[in-house]
């Protein structure tokens, strides 16, 4: 509770107040340097915390050695032995224990199975590839059976496509064995499809926690609103319509259709907020002038300029426009926000 931390008189963790449920799988999430590793650190042990309090089921853990926390850590670089094979690696905390070689067995065997790694336990880091040593470092931890799985961006090393498979593995893993996870990535695409839970820090304080997909459609502020999301949410300038408070007017005189706006924001300097697949080609539609096309097969990205604005696009179609030409596009309200220019946080709509 409160948890803060300083190196020197510079505060990197600034009041941080999360409750993790028993068995949930938390991310967390944010650009380089908010402070995620530093907050996994310090839950794990690594780091000393400077105020506040840690707690791992009902025991207070601040002045506790990470041996003494009972929770297993997968760090980003796998941290694996050179000269273990991968069975001597998944059972090296267990010897450290003095566990027999057949509580070793038992232990390390049926993680083996679940990760896929049967045939492997006789090799060497080196015999493997990046994805079979992030088992490794994946398997080393389950056999402890810990109360907590900690994850350092254990994906950040891998290429793009084992990426994708080894986030269905872990998500796999954590659905089978219901230990509690909390999970560090600056990649929101890996908190979107990973997480029950996400907590979005950015610069030592935590801006908004909840499930992804209310993250995704109730941002909490601009902050949120372009982090999660990619494209990330576009952003236009304006106030709303004086006449009709249904309508926002962009700066160069544009106007935008609102879903819905509260009383509080007429008069004030707005940002719009506007997903990029909240946007319909419609030839009776808003004029955009195209800036450029990436067709990806099964939709085409674009880049436009809509109210003075260079925005992203994205149309589950494939379009053939090219830049420079105009087209008319609608918007669906759903897709939109709307955010005090001043402060930053969204602005609730009415009921």
């Amino acid at each position: 509770m409160n948890v803060r931390k300083s190196f020197g008189t510079h505060p990197v963790i600034k009041g941080v107040d999360v409750e993790i449920a028993d068995g949930e799988f938390v991310i967390l999430v944010g650009p380089s340097g908010c402070g995620k590793s530093t907050l996994l650190r310090m839950l794990a042990g690594l780091e000393n915390i400077t105020a506040g309090e840690i707690r791992i089921g009902e025991k207070v853990v601040n002045q506790l050695a990470p041996k003494e926390r009972d929770i297993a850590m997968v760090f980003q670089n796998y941290a694996l032995y050179p000269h273990m094979t991968v069975a001597e690696n998944m059972a090296f905390s267990l010897k450290l224990k003095g566990a027999s070689k057949a509580e070793i067995e038992t232990r390390v065997k049926p993680a083996a199975e679940i990760l896929g790694l049967s045939a492997l336990l006789g090799r060497y880091p080196r015999q493997l590839s990046g994805g079979q040593r992030q088992r490794v470092a994946m398997g080393r931890a389950i056999v402890r059976d810990p109360q907590v799985f900690l994850f350092d961006e254990p994906l950040s090393n891998l290429d793009a496509k084992l990426r994708v498979a080894m986030r269905a593995e872990i998500k796999e893993l954590h659905q089978r064995l219901k230990t509690t996870t909390v999970y560090v990535t600056h990649d929101q695409i890996e908190a979107m499809t990973m997480a029950d839970k996400i907590v979005v820090m950015h610069d030592g304080v935590v801006e908004q926690i909840g499930a992804p997909l209310e993250l995704y459609d109730r941002p909490a502020n601009l902050f949120v609103a372009g982090f999660i999301g990619s494209p990330a949410m576009n952003f236009i300038k304006g106030r709303l319509d004086p006449n009709d408070g249904r309508r926002f007017l962009a700066e160069d005189g544009t106007m935008l259709p609102v879903n819905a706006a509260s009383e509080t924001a007429k008069g004030k300097d707005l940002i719009y907020g506007l997903r990029p697949e909240g946007i319909k080609i419609n030839g009776d539609g808003i004029p955009m002038t195209v800036v450029v096309t990436e067709p990806t097969g099964s939709e085409t990205q674009m880049t436009a300029k809509l109210a003075g604005t260079d925005i992203a696009c994205v149309f589950h179609e494939r379009v053939s426009v090219k830049p420079g030409e105009t087209i008319n596009v609608s918007i669906d309200t759903r897709s939109t926000h709307l955010f005090d220019a001043d402060s930053g946080q969204r602005i609730q709509a009415a009921s």
